[in-house]
């Protein structure tokens, strides 16, 4: 069977080092042959972005393409309508018949998939890697954790060993960096260098987004 892909979606508003290195730590432990960043249109559960759909998406892409083990996949900002999860598995799905495909949710998303549009269909395309933080712990009852029991895997290989339908959790860094932290700093006019990629602090400076520089 094919190496795994993973696939970390998010609004990216912006993309910053937390995102970036959870992401890389994935890729690593799990051997992926790479980890789609796929930036969505309008998110379901969550506020409407600041910067605009090809803003975050330069950013992301200034951000992410030092490193091989990154892609960015625009197909949620290519598609009407809110951007589903369930939506974009089953379109990786049909184009990657024959490959892993390996959802990677934090642990707060995952917590609150039973909120997701059709979130009982994602086993169904992926598995699912959720990010643990120190002391965090999966839900030990309710619906979601009558859907986990049987998915969970303690494995790492397990993940290469089937195209979707199990569940790992990975510990990983946890940096302390916020999107909603960076936004708030950049509209006090407070420098965000260490907080994101160089050159995605570079493009705000220069084009002055998120209220950067303006009088």
């Amino acid at each position: 069977m094919e190496p795994p892909i993973g696939v970390f979606g998010g609004t990216f508003d912006p993309v910053h080092l937390a995102h970036l290195r959870m992401a890389l730590e994935v890729w690593e432990t799990v051997g992926l042959a790479e980890v789609r960043l796929v930036p969505c249109q309008i998110p379901p559960h969550r506020d409407t972005p600041q910067l605009s759909a090809e803003q975050r998406l330069a950013l992301l892409r200034a951000g992410s393409e030092v490193c091989p083990a990154f892609r960015v996949d625009t197909r949620e900002l290519e598609r009407p309508g809110p951007s589903y999860m369930a939506d974009t598995l089953a379109s990786l799905r049909a184009e990657l018949p024959h490959t892993p495909l390996c959802l990677i949710l934090g642990m707060d998303a995952f917590a609150g998939l039973p909120r997701w549009h059709r979130w009982r269909e994602l086993a169904e395309y992926a598995h699912i890697i959720v990010m643990e933080r120190p002391g965090s712990e999966l839900p030990v009852t309710g619906e979601l954790a009558e859907w986990l029991a049987p998915r969970q895997v303690e494995d790492v290989a397990a993940l290469r060993q089937a195209l979707n339908g199990r569940v790992f959790r990975l510990a990983v860094t946890q940096l302390d960096i916020s999107a909603t932290q960076i936004r708030a700093l950049l509209n006090e006019r407070r420098s965000i260098q260490f907080l994101v990629p160089e050159p995605v602090w570079h493009l705000i400076r220069e084009q002055g987004l998120y209220g950067y520089g303006e009088a």
